[in-house]
């Protein structure tokens, strides 16, 4: 994943006309995580089956959902800016139905519907198969919520639809929840319980993506290397299991052995993976299997491991050395990105200097880094004091982005002058006789198109220049 949680980033409208046309019109627009894009690719495919082609036009829409993130401040303002922005569309429409789903939805539950007057519709992740249910009830002039957490719903069984893309990249979820309890997220209180997919249907949908010619595939998973399939429900419950369940039991190892058996041509990518749960199994079978890119997202949170204490977090400084070791030695060409949180309750200046030693020590590809804001309901908010001052919060972070840009550019300097096979996604967004693409590593490259080729093909290009965020290349 290029990364867990994208802040205050307003989601891509993911929007694709179905082949069969409905009488009714849906947009769907989507924040936050890959996990909520992948969801909004189920959501389009239930409410295709009730009527509904989804549309890239607001203005002809019946139905609006915004599949939100409620994993910082910012991304939450982010919705409800763009909630007021239908003001005019609904005095001109009385009949439209706008909906909220997701992670802010979960968070804010009925008190979403008291002070956003123009929603009628609240959903929660685990609660999308009853969407038709609750349509009928806002036709019925009534608001409509469902925000109730299964320990079981997987939608293992929904084939998506593919919204919007490139058709050559695509997300197949695997599990869904998280148990870690980390006193800074929401995740657990807004999607519930962890529990894994049934492999079988993993695999399906990935047969599937081959057969309509998708050239990659991403694994998500709030922790992904923490997937245990016994037959079903939470991975709380293993204990519980009979000796013949655990016997047979596919962990994440497993899984992606299979996967990457499967699809000998297509890549696999996965996200995002916990330090505390990735096993040197994973790491093998990434060496195993060429198709298997080799980059791991792998948030660290602090360098500090008192401040790893105060955020639950289920490693230590040292343990995550350990892991960077590993990864370094049994897939030595593997990249790795992190999350980074400057400013955490109690953080003193010492435990800063610890994040920064640690970022130098992993030698990091690129990072996602934020400042910390208190999230309502999470065990930092309840038991804990925001008491690191914003200034200090600000320069902190930013000497982590300064040094993370600097530890990019070296680290993107080392694929100069090497040829890389890249997976062309589509046209440079700065120049229209560029193609971009990504190596197994997950940067960036442009590099001139040729007649000959097209988005989805796997090309040699060799890197001959770069900034810290993209390589420069020609094609070979």
């Amino acid at each position: 994943m290029e990364k867990e949680i994208i802040e205050g980033r307003q989601g891509e409208v993911l929007l694709r006309q179905s082949a069969n046309q409905n009488s009714k019109k849906l947009f769907l627009e989507s924040y936050g995580c890959q996990m909520n894009f992948s969801d909004s690719e189920i959501v389009a495919s239930i409410l295709q089956q009730e009527g509904y082609d989804t549309t890239n036009q607001l203005e002809e829409a019946d139905l609006i959902l915004l599949n939100t993130c409620s994993i910082r401040e910012k991304a939450e303002q982010t919705v409800r800016k763009r909630l007021s922005q239908f003001n005019s569309l609904k005095k001109r429409n009385p009949k439209l139905t706008i909906g909220v789903l997701g992670c802010m939805a979960e968070r804010l539950k009925t008190k979403f519907l008291d002070e956003e007057h123009l929603v009628d519709l609240v959903v929660g992740p685990d609660a999308y198969r009853d969407l038709p249910n609750l349509l009928q009830d806002t036709d019925d002039g009534r608001n409509a919520i469902n925000v109730l957490l299964s320990k079981e719903e997987t939608y293992a069984d929904i084939s998506p639809v593919r919204l919007g893309g490139n058709g050559v990249t695509a997300f197949v979820t695997i599990t869904r929840g998280c148990d870690n309890m980390c006193t800074f997220c929401v995740v657990p209180f807004t999607r519930g319980r962890e529990r894994s997919r049934d492999p079988h249907s993993i695999l399906k949908e990935c047969e599937e993506l081959a057969r309509n010619n998708y050239k990659e595939i991403t694994l998500l998973g709030q922790n992904i290397d923490s997937y245990l399939w016994y037959g079903g429900g939470p991975k709380k419950d293993f204990n519980k299991a009979s000796e013949l369940q655990k016997a047979t039991a596919i962990n994440f190892a497993k899984l992606l052995d299979l996967v990457a058996s499967s699809n000998p041509k297509i890549r696999i990518r996965f996200s995002t993976s916990n330090p505390q749960d990735m096993s040197e199994d994973v790491l093998h079978i990434m060496a195993k299997h060429k198709n298997i890119c080799k980059y791991i997202h792998l948030p660290v949170q602090s360098g500090s491991t008192t401040v790893l204490q105060r955020m639950n977090r289920q490693h230590t400084r040292e343990e995550y050395i350990e892991l960077v070791d590993k990864i370094r030695k049994i897939v030595p060409e593997c990249a790795i990105s992190h999350d980074m949180i400057a400013g955490f309750c109690g953080e003193t200046e010492e435990e800063h200097k610890e994040t920064l030693s640690l970022m130098e020590y992993a030698n990091y590809d690129f990072g996602y880094m934020f400042s910390y804001s208190e999230r309502p309901g999470t065990p930092a908010h309840k038991k804990m004091t925001d008491d690191v001052p914003l200034e200090t919060k600000k320069r902190r972070l930013a000497e982590i982005i300064e040094l993370q840009q600097k530890l990019s550019l070296q680290r993107m300097k080392t694929y100069v002058g090497k040829s890389h096979e890249v997976l062309i996604e589509g046209t440079s967004k700065k120049r229209e006789d560029q193609w971009y693409g990504r190596i197994s590593q997950n940067a960036v490259v442009v590099f001139p198109k040729k007649d000959n080729t097209k988005i989805g093909d796997f090309v040699k290009v060799k890197a001959i220049q770069c900034t810290s965020a993209t390589l420069i290349g020609e094609q070979e």
